[in-house]
């Protein structure tokens, strides 16, 4: 019974995350950054990651569905430019029937997310099955394997490692592209994985010119916000604008 009590809850919980999931991507259709999606299984250290890096206070407890309902906030990278960091519900394998789809449901913002990071509990005796169990839902959601491949992995937790295991662990992880080891409690790697991001987010950029009416002053004005621009020319048609961004923030002009 108190499982079955348990499952109403959680399908509660989850029906409600669904519900404000349309207004997490109107959001995010308005606002002109990049969003950074993290992804895990359950207890990974997630929340304590995000917690870390905004400030908020995100629920981060060892339980199952601490994060049910996708959290997003803005966090400066080490360059000065801004991006949304989205914290979702963590992954768990053999998830029961009747919540499938809601649960599939939370996680549709990481299909439209620019970057992904895939936060492993690294001293878990399961990690490695973890990490495929995630890379396995993400491609049921639809996930294109070259967006998996493209990943930062986030090696959580190596301040629990004895420091001789640790420093083989980041050995580890520096021969491998896009693996970043750190500690979300302690800090350790932070700022590392934060230079990750900014390099990662600036290889999917791209330049382009965009003509703009000079009536439309929303979307040049969505443009400078962001950060986009490299420069503008006045036409006798409206405004030529240069500007370096990703395939996703193109989409996202073309909605406003």
């Amino acid at each position: 019974r108190a499982i079955n009590e348990r499952i109403v809850r959680i399908r509660q919980a989850l029906g409600k995350a669904v519900r404000t999931r349309e207004q997490h991507r109107a959001a995010r259709k308005r606002t002109p950054y990049p969003v950074v999606a993290l992804v895990g299984y359950t207890n990974a250290g997630k929340s304590t990651l995000f917690n870390a890096l905004t400030g908020a206070n995100v629920m981060a407890e060892d339980m199952l569905f601490a994060t049910l309902d996708p959290t997003m906030r803005a966090v400066q990278l080490p360059g000065g430019r801004e991006v949304i960091l989205s914290d979702t519900v963590g992954f768990i394998s053999d998830l029961p029937t009747q919540l499938v789809a809601a649960f599939r449901a939370t996680l549709e913002e990481v299909l439209e997310a620019d970057l992904i990071l895939h936060v492993r509990d690294i001293v878990h005796s399961e990690t490695e099955l973890q990490a495929t169990n995630v890379r396995g839902i993400l491609g049921q959601l639809g996930l294109a394997e070259e967006r998996r491949d493209g990943m930062i992995e986030v090696w959580n937790k190596i301040d629990l490692l004895p420091p001789d295991e640790a420093a083989a662990m980041i050995a580890s992880a520096d021969r491998r592209d896009r693996v970043i080891p750190i500690s979300a409690a302690t800090g350790q790697g932070v700022d590392a994985l934060m230079a990750s991001v900014e390099t990662a987010l600036e290889d999917e950029m791209q330049d382009e010119t965009v003509t703009i009416d000079f009536a439309d002053g929303r979307r040049r004005a969505w443009l400078f916000d962001g950060s986009f621009v490299l420069g503008e020319t006045t036409t006798d048609h409206g405004f030529e604008v240069a500007v370096r961004w990703s395939v996703r923030d193109r989409a996202r002009f073309a909605e406003i």
